[in-house]
């Protein structure tokens, strides 16, 4: 589930929380509704945004969620999605964005794909995913040749790319894009005033997503030898914070100009979790869970020797010192020396990938705060326990209850 925006469970709260996740099981059964089980491999967190976006400008009725039967990944539970043309409008950009993505990583030979017939393989799929998107956008009035146009000339741009080319050179294609798919979110909730500011805001979204790809990437596409629009244009990581920072600012400002029915969520995603994700990225963020002790930062627990324990519940801190227990630090009981408790043996190949399946099924590496890695058996936190949740208005528990938050400067 590849996306920049990844939002915190503990700062979305449970109602926003059961929104998103409604979203994401949306568009995952939107994707094996139309075009089969493999199709579900491009569920992405971003691509959920034009479901949140369309839901959010229409006016509420009976036949926006459905009651989806049990999945392993929701741990064999029942949940009610979100469906109908937002959802399907997201996965046909998906779909095309990532096959897309694949025919890029192909004419790289990134890995696997170096090799000729993997190589081929992936080109199949990606022209069965362009052509399956281009069906399901015509089917909601969504012309996907925009999308495609825009994948073409990105190659192009970036073969006459080179120092002195300006970023945003670059990144147009990607602007244009997802600024084609932003705006249709208002045709497909009857409010054609909102194209305008919306697609400003997907263009600037494009622009975003663009940037932190290349910040994340930079070292490694160094190392590799690849094509990177910030090395390749002479672009400081300075320069390309500034542009990230006025994208977010601009982002703010699109979606004040646009109505909606219920703006909540978007906000959230849109406004909170993207800033989170651009100071992800830049290095300039821990996880802001420090301040109640659930949780620790990054920098402290990878310090060589550093000892971290852990407190009550997965706290970080001093544990607690109960006499009658030897394994906490408070003596034994009966008189002899204390002990730490064993360190738990690492699991072979195949036990290993049984417990991997079983934490996918359960999806706790996504949402738990912490779980036990699957061959390691060391102690790890989910991916959406990455978070900064206390930098703004003490976890910005404000946008559960408002449309709006003026303490972070987003209206």
């Amino acid at each position: 589930m590849f996306g920049i925006v990844r939002p915190c469970s503990h700062r979305l709260g449970e109602g926003l929380k059961t929104q998103w996740m409604a979203h994401l099981c949306g568009l995952c059964l939107a994707l094996r509704g139309d075009h089969g089980q493999f199709a579900r491999v491009v569920t992405n967190y971003d691509g959920l945004l034009i479901s949140v976006l369309t839901e959010a400008q229409a006016e509420r009725t009976t036949g926006w969620r459905r009651t989806a039967g049990p999945c392993p990944l929701r741990g064999m539970r029942t949940a009610s999605v979100a469906q109908g043309e937002g959802a399907r409008l997201a996965a046909a950009v998906s779909l095309v964005l990532a096959s897309a993505k694949v025919r890029d990583h192909v004419a790289d030979g990134d890995g696997l794909l170096a090799r000729r017939p993997v190589a081929l393989a992936a080109r199949r799929v990606a022209t069965s995913w362009g052509r399956a998107g281009a069906r399901t956008g015509s089917a909601v009035g969504f012309d996907t040749a925009v999308l495609v146009d825009a994948v073409d000339r990105q190659i192009g741009i970036e073969s006459l790319a080179g120092p002195g080319t300006p970023l945003l050179t670059v990144t147009e294609p990607t602007e244009t894009a997802t600024a084609a798919a932003f705006a249709h979110t208002a045709v497909l909730a009857g409010r054609p005033g909102n194209a305008a500011p919306l697609a400003e805001a997907g263009r600037l979204f494009g622009r975003l997503a663009h940037l932190l790809d290349a910040v994340e990437d930079r070292e490694t596409d160094a190392a590799s030898g690849a094509w990177n629009p910030l090395t390749a244009t002479g672009t400081s990581l300075t320069e390309a914070r500034r542009l990230a920072d006025d994208a977010l600012h601009g982002i703010r400002l699109a979606l004040r100009e646009a109505e909606f029915t219920d703006a909540k969520l978007a906000h959230v995603l849109l406004v909170h979790e993207l800033g989170r994700s651009v100071d992800r990225a830049f290095g300039t963020s821990g996880c802001g869970h420090a301040g109640d002790g659930a949780h620790g930062s990054g920098p402290l627990l990878d310090a060589p020797g550093s000892a971290v324990l852990l407190g009550p519940e997965g706290s970080f801190g001093p544990p607690p010192q109960h006499g009658g227990n030897p394994y906490t630090g408070g003596g034994n009981p009966f008189g002899g020396p204390s002990f730490p408790p064993p360190a738990p043996g690492k699991r072979g190949f195949w036990a290993g990938c049984a417990a991997a399946v079983g934490l996918c099924c359960t999806c706790k590496m996504c949402c738990a705060d912490e779980y036990e890695g699957p061959w390691s058996r060391k102690k790890r936190e989910g991916c959406l326990s990455d978070c900064d949740c206390g930098n703004c208005c003490d976890g910005c528990q404000c946008c559960e209850c408002c449309e709006c938050c003026s303490c972070c400067d987003c209206g």
